[in-house]
């Protein structure tokens, strides 16, 4: 069911506003970070008055990622934040340095909203949570932690590291991935024997590979938040039905380090297995844009490439082209924005693309 008109525009103006506030906490020497207040020193304009709502941020150039890598952190720390330590979160880097992203209380934030989307007969309150999936400098692991903790439920983890996994797979050591694959399954495997756990996050390929070595609802969950990229229908009616037999809780997410997460709304038969994400505006906005005119959407059921735009006092990042692509989907309650669907790795009908466990 799509929302109605005024919902939509409610939710339009609610975006505008944010924008709007945030933009004056960005570009405020009161407020405002040293690298946002030195880029508008160099654009030659003020966004703190001259942006008046969403649109006007296509007067930004596109983020660029090399920024999160190059810069120290320090120059992205609002003037409001200096003094307190921030934690350090990284995404990418299977080669050279990743990007950085510091924060605060962000994650926190996203994932107590989130909770909300989660049903309490999949995830009881109070009940254990197991996490198999990349720990370490990612914020993913705090975040999963904060949000059992946040339902009253401690969690058990199981590290990842992806970035070894793409590493032996473009090297074409298949057997050392298979075998590491096997490794992190096998410790999931033994927390499930012996601890009650009713809530799992992981990633698809983990989620398939563990489903083959155990029975998921007989070893006690009921629910599973599932992240990661690529989720195509086909994959996903398999999840559906014969990993979770249907009886299982299954909550996909489009989520990464710099967006938070988008949560998907819950599949109905006319879907056909295909998963729409909705972006948790006003916080983060994302967009399906021509890959060649980046300014212009694609039309509601096309394919294009994704542009996300955060949008917190902890951190603004413009427009930002991610290595995705998805179809663009009209807004679907209890979302009043548009979606992203069938997300996958930018390119991925033209070339090959190595997403390791994911």
């Amino acid at each position: 069911m799509n929302p109605e008109p005024a919902t939509t525009k409610a939710a339009q103006d609610q975006l505008d506003a944010h924008v709007r506030e945030i933009m004056q906490w960005h570009f405020s020497p009161e407020t405002g970070s040293p690298f946002w207040l030195d880029w508008a020193k160099k654009a030659g304009w003020n966004p703190a008055t001259e942006v008046k709502g969403f649109a006007d941020l296509l007067r930004f150039p596109h983020f660029q990622d090399e920024w999160l890598r190059d810069l120290p952190n320090e120059v992205w720390v609002p003037k409001k934040y200096q003094g307190r330590p921030f934690n350090i979160f990284e995404t990418g880097g299977t080669t050279g340095m990743p990007k950085q992203r510091i924060g605060w209380d962000d994650y926190k934030v996203d994932y107590e909203e989130f909770s909300g989307k989660i049903a309490n007969e999949h995830f009881p309150r109070g009940g254990a949570w197991l996490m198999v999936g990349p720990t370490g400098p990612r914020r993913l692991r705090l975040a999963i932690e904060h949000l059992a903790n946040f339902r009253g439920s401690s969690c058990y983890f199981v590290d990842l590291d992806p970035r070894w996994v793409k590493k032996v797979i473009s090297q074409k050591h298949f057997e050392q991935a298979r075998a590491y694959m096997d490794h992190v399954v096998d410790q999931a495997a033994v927390i499930l024997k012996h601890r009650k756990v009713s809530g799992l996050f992981t990633t698809p390929k983990l989620l398939e590979a563990l489903g083959e070595k155990i029975d998921l609802y007989g070893a006690g969950i009921r629910g599973v938040f599932c992240g990661g990229t690529t989720m195509a229908p086909q994959a996903v009616r398999f999840i559906v039905e014969e990993v979770l037999e249907n009886r299982i809780g299954f909550y996909p997410t489009y989520g990464n380090t710099l967006m938070g997460l988008a949560a998907s709304v819950p599949l109905r038969k006319e879907d056909n297995f295909s998963i729409t994400y909705y972006a948790p505006q006003p916080r983060a906005v994302l967009r399906v844009v021509d890959a060649n005119n980046t300014s212009q959407t694609k039309n509601y059921g096309e394919w294009g490439r994704v542009e996300l735009t955060t949008l917190t006092k902890e951190f603004f990042m413009p427009r930002f082209l991610e290595r995705d692509e998805a179809i663009r989907r009209e807004p679907r309650a209890p979302y009043a924005w548009d979606g992203v669907a069938e997300v996958r790795p930018f390119g991925a009908m033209e070339k090959n693309i190595v997403e390791g466990v994911y």
